[in-house]
């Protein structure tokens, strides 16, 4: 086991440097034909045993390419507060 080395504010004297707080990320699954965020996983007929497919619950889509888009905390709240007022593929 080799030596532990000494951090560089220390060297120089310095503060311990604040670490940075990890944003939350939200994940949102999106239908790759036509956009809807309705989606679901298909559950096999066993307990346990998943296809690995996605569905549409809009326009019936089924397949395993399913879209991913990634949100800090501030964009996702934007995206709730919009997808209430039904702006989001034309609802309500």
């Amino acid at each position: 086991m080799g030596k532990i080395k000494t951090p560089d504010w220390i060297l120089k004297g310095e503060k311990k440097p604040k670490e940075k707080k990890q944003k939350k990320t939200f994940k949102i699954r999106k239908c790759p034909e036509c956009g809807s965020d309705d989606v679901g996983v298909v559950l096999g007929n066993e307990e346990g045993k998943g296809t690995g497919e996605w569905e549409c619950h809009e326009c019936s889509w089924k397949g395993k390419n399913i879209q991913e888009e990634e949100l800090s905390e501030e964009e996702f709240m934007k995206y709730l507060d919009k997808k209430d007022r039904g702006s989001l593929n034309g609802k309500k």
